[in-house]
Parts: C-alpha cells; sequence; structure tokens
C-alpha cells in the first residue's frame, strides 16, 4: 500500500494562514509490514526513523493504538522551504491512522483534525482536497471551501538557503492598526472574490497587495521584489512568498513560461526553478 500526499504553497498573497494550494510535488509512503516497533526510513537526513517522525507521531496522536509498521517515505518536497513539507507529512499520518485503524473519517473530519495539528488550514486543507482552498477556524472549528483550479503553470523559485517558519514568523508585528487591519482583511476579501469569479487580471493584482505579512518577510527574501518585478513584463498574473519563504511562486500564462524563466535568470537569480501544476487532487491511496 502506499500514500501520495501533494505539497502545498500558502497565502498566496493577502491569504494568511488561509488560503493555499495544492502543488505537484509529492510525499510518498510506502506502507509496509507490520512490526514491533515503528521503523521509518527514508533519505531526509536527521528526521526522526521511529514513532518521533511526524508522520509516525501524528497518526498516534489521531489513533494511539496503531499497530506499528514498517515505512518507506520518500519525498520532492525541500524541506523548511515554504512548500507545506511538514503539512503533508501530518496528512499522510491523518491517511495512515484513517485507513489502518479503519475510522472512516471524512474530508471535513481530516481537515479539523489536521488544523488542530497544524494550528491553520492554509496548507494542510489543500493537501487533503487538493485544488485551491480558502479555510479559517470559526466557532471553535476549522472550516474549509474549494475554489476553481487557476488555469496557469506554478513557477517556483526556490532558494538554495532554508528559512525557519518561526524565523519568518519573528519578523512580522505582534498587532496592526484597526485601520491597517480594516485594509488588509479588504484586499484578501477581493482577492478571494476575484478568484471565485476567475477574473485573475483582478486577483493578480490584489495577490501582490498584501498587507500581512510579504512586507515584513520580503528583507529575509530579497528575490521576492526581483522577480515580481520580473513577472510585471513577462508573462505572470502574479508572484508571491510561498508561505513563510523563502520560495517566490509565480502564477505564469503557460504561453509565457520560457521567456518567464529566462527573465529570472538574466536577473541574476541562479538557484533552483521548477516549473509546477495545480494538483486537483489532494492525498489519497494506491
Amino acid at each position: 500500500m502506499q500514500i501520495k500526499v501533494p505539497a502545498s504553497s500558502a497565502n498566496l498573497g493577502p491569504g494568511f494562514d488561509s488560503i493555499g494550494v495544492a502543488i505537484s510535488l509529492y510525499l510518498t509512503i510506502d506502507v509496509l509490514e507490520e512490526t514491533e516497533h515503528w521503523v521509518v526510513d527514508h533519505d531526509l537526513g536527521d528526521l526522526p526513523r521511529d514513532e518521533k517522525n511526524m508522520i509516525v507521531a501524528s497518526a498516534l496522536k489521531i489513533k494511539p493504538d496503531l499497530a506499528p509498521r514498517h515505512l518507506r517515505v520518500k519525498s520532492d518536497i525541500p524541506l523548511a522551504h515554504g512548500l507545506g513539507s511538514s503539512s503533508s507529512a501530518i496528512v499522510g499520518g491523518i491517511e495512515l491512522a484513517d485507513k489502518l485503524g479503519g475510522m472512516h473519517l471524512a474530508p471535513h473530519e481530516k481537515i479539523e483534525l489536521a488544523s488542530q495539528l497544524e494550528g491553520h488550514p492554509d496548507n494542510v486543507a489543500p493537501t487533503i482536497l487538493g485544488s485551491l482552498v480558502v479555510g479559517c477556524k470559526v466557532n471553535g472549528h476549522f472550516t474549509a471551501v474549494k475554489a476553481p483550479v487557476p488555469p496557469f503553470a506554478m513557477i517556483a523559485y526556490i532558494p538554495a538557503y532554508n528559512l525557519k517558519t518561526s524565523d519568518a514568523r519573528a519578523v512580522l508585528p505582534k498587532e496592526l492598526s484597526f485601520k491597517d487591519a480594516v485594509q488588509a482583511s479588504a484586499v484578501a476579501n477581493t482577492a478571494v472574490a476575484a478568484l471565485f469569479a476567475q477574473d485573475y487580471e483582478k486577483a493578480g493584482e490584489l495577490m501582490e497587495a498584501d498587507l500581512f505579512h510579504e512586507r515584513y518577510r520580503s528583507k529575509l527574501v530579497p528575490e521576492l521584489e526581483i522577480i515580481r518585478n520580473v513577472g510585471h513584463s513577462h508573462g505572470a498574473v502574479a508572484t508571491y512568498l510561498s508561505g513563510a519563504g523563502p520560495t517566490v511562486m509565480s502564477l505564469v500564462d503557460p504561453q509565457h513560461i520560457s521567456d518567464f524563466i529566462d527573465a529570472v535568470r538574466q536577473a541574476g537569480l541562479k538557484d533552483e526553478i521548477r516549473r509546477l501544476e495545480v494538483a486537483p487532487r489532494g492525498a489519497y491511496w494506491l
């Protein structure tokens, strides 16, 4: 048995901790034989290889009496790069508990459990549902709504350096003024409306008008402004900081992908560029 879990790209500018999109990078978990103790084989550096691994730890929080298994884990998702690697691990653990524990969880139940573990739904919800998802916490529970799939390539510029989410959150202000909060929320609300209306010209402008986090984090990821400026004249609908960064994501018209990538290189940025797509399907079993 095998679990496939997509990566995710969160925030899309003003949708801070609320909007995310599943993307075509995958965490793959081969579920092998039962064992005396949990064994997790992987080539992902010094991550735990026992019950402390985030996949197993998440599964055991949902189903503490789950029988130990031998797992083989592979991942295309860069760690500490704003592409939802921890959320994919959490969702993988929930899928493991659901299937092996016979829990028969509905998608909304998986979102609730994953959001409780992660703290917010922006990465876990699209990882579960696929596509583009908007979510929040309300009245003590989490809720999420699936949006239309944007018809663009997702071009990720992935800097060689890591950026811990905790470090990226440390540069954010503890509070915003009422006036700034109203404007930031208005931008986010209108961006969501434009995405649902599939008015991507308006959506793109609004995605680049965030007031919640990018203006503070851009000093940690100087590539954001460079790529955003390149995109304005080379076919990008919008460029935003993926999650907490440092990955910079651009929604690019498929006809302009080569031109856009060439322009990024000409701007002097030499780190990895990946052409990705929106993953229409969330986590699933093979």
